[in-house]
């Protein structure tokens, strides 16, 4: 199981492609020779990136707020009116509340978790039943290091992060024998707008720099993760694995009060 080469009528669907990780899956799919579907709320952001990639004919800019079903809807309508199949599907477009959930506020929460896992859920409804069909395809999903415990004041982030990874590692296993391979990529911090977007700078400056790794290096693992058909990759070298990977396996009792005083303000 390898990302399917690319063919006349497939795309390559990027969320959140207009900066960070997501742009560098469109950057770095495209120069495989894939066509890429580039999806995010930045439109002129987006239209710029398409222009770098070698416009309409090898990059498609469509803006939409995908935590909103009819915004699905439409991206799923007018991918059809392109008469393009989806081949490979990276779901890469989120944000994190790094505040306590009593604070943050319901709706802010819920936008959340429809962005995290619910239009990953969908996308992936809509586009692997017919990658199965063809017995071939990719799909990458982009969970997180903070999906490995809970995190006190990033609840709603770390549960929705391991939500992605665990239903990512238990369709891997459903469709390994078809032909098609889902692999769930676990980043540590990474140097991008993310911290700033979301106000997490405040915690990405108590980790040691050595765990950091590129949006750039982030994608090169996954995609090449991916060509192995592996089912997970945390992106980086080993220090940055053994930073991370300890937390998926640690008691509660021992992870929840040194996450609680790291992501506390």
């Amino acid at each position: 199981m390898t990302i399917p080469p690319p063919q006349s009528g497939s795309i390559a669907l990027v969320t959140g492609a207009s900066s960070g990780i997501g742009e560098q899956f469109a950057r770095q799919l495209s120069a495989r020779g894939h066509r890429v579907a580039l999806v995010a709320r930045r439109r002129e952001r987006l239209a710029e990136l398409a222009e770098e990639l070698g416009g309409q004919e090898r990059a498609v800019p469509l803006a939409v707020d995908l935590s909103l079903s009819e915004g699905r809807d439409w991206l799923a309508s007018r991918l059809d009116q392109l008469g393009a199949q989806v081949e490979v599907l990276v779901n890469c477009a989120g944000y994190g509340i790094y505040r306590g959930f009593a604070e943050a506020g319901r709706e802010q929460e819920l936008r959340q978790v429809r962005l995290l896992v619910e239009t990953m859920v969908d996308l992936m409804a809509r586009y692997l039943p017919a990658m199965v069909e063809r017995g071939r395809g990719a799909i990458v999903n982009v969970s997180s290091t903070a999906g490995f415990q809970a995190l006190p004041f990033n609840a709603g982030y770390a549960a929705a992060k391991s939500y992605v990874l665990v239903l990512s590692e238990a369709v891997h296993e459903e469709v390994a024998d078809r032909g098609v391979t889902v692999t769930a990529v676990m980043p540590g911090p990474v140097p991008s707008g993310f911290q700033k977007a979301s106000d997490a700078e405040y915690f990405t400056a108590r980790l040691p720099k050595f765990t950091f790794v590129s949006p750039e290096r982030v994608a090169r693992d996954a995609l090449q993760a991916a060509d192995s058909g592996r089912i997970s990759v945390i992106p980086g070298g080993p220090q940055v694995k053994l930073a991370f990977a300890p937390n998926r396996r640690l008691p509660r009792a021992v992870v929840l009060p040194v996450t609680k005083r790291l992501m506390a303000r």
